[in-house]
């Protein structure tokens, strides 16, 4: 009986263990990941999950389109196909698209083959919606071990996640949720946000407030494509 509890406390141990890797923002097993760039530009690439929607990207474009500013958009396959005008909008507004699998089902527990069709099928979209630039993939949830990555790597692509995430829907006001991610921002930060859905209202509203304090900062907005290519080099 004393073994079998032991096991069991060894098990349950492992699962914990494995979760918290499952979620690491800066560490995977198999393939290439980014969380941000060491970098002594002060340049900071601005990314958006989820969708396309008409609200999310009649929102952003309102706001990143004056400012002469590009940002990374990690859409959903199923959105983009019920949606594809709003994914060529982006493109057009010679905005950087990113994957986010095709379901935005979390990607942990499934066989090969489901994770080389979330990938693919996402892929494809992306293509038609004239995706130019680098390879980009963004886990949903940020949720990833070895089958998802691998077939990442095997797609051509490099994994993004962040240093500076939203915390949806633990601000009340637009202004609390900037204050949050401004605190948190540096030189080389990755930032994610979610306007895309009718529920981020207030993420959609803090979007200038952001850019703004930014802008405040001496902190230039790039795609990530754009930071990523800082890599190893310097000033």
């Amino acid at each position: 009986m004393r073994r079998l509890a032991v096991g069991l406390v060894l098990l349950l141990a492992l699962v914990a263990g494995l979760f918290q890797l499952s979620r690491a923002p800066c560490f995977q097993l198999v393939g290439d990941l980014v969380c941000r760039v060491e970098t002594d530009q002060r340049v900071v690439a601005l990314s958006f999950d989820d969708g396309p929607t008409a609200q999310g990207v009649d929102a952003v474009l309102a706001e990143l389109e004056p400012r002469g500013l590009k940002a990374t958009f990690f859409l959903i396959g199923n959105d983009m196909e019920q949606h594809p005008q709003q994914a060529r909008r982006l493109t057009e507004a010679g905005m950087e698209l990113g994957n986010h699998t095709y379901s935005h089902r979390t990607m942990l527990l499934h066989t090969p083959g489901f994770y080389a069709e979330e990938v693919t099928r996402a892929d494809a979209l992306l293509d038609v919606a004239g995706r130019t630039g680098p390879k980009l993939f963004r886990p949903p949830y940020g949720k990833r071990l070895l089958g998802l990555p691998q077939a990442v790597d095997a797609a051509g692509y490099t994994t993004v996640t962040w240093d500076v995430a939203d915390n949806v829907g633990a601000h009340p006001t637009p202004r609390a949720y900037a204050d949050d991610i401004l605190s948190r921002v540096r030189p080389g930060s990755i930032v994610l946000m979610h306007p895309m859905y009718r529920g981020n209202g207030v993420e959609r509203e803090a979007l200038a407030l952001v850019l703004d304090g930014l802008a405040a900062r001496g902190l230039r907005v790039v795609t990530v494509g754009e930071l990523l290519a800082l890599r190893g080099a310097s000033d």
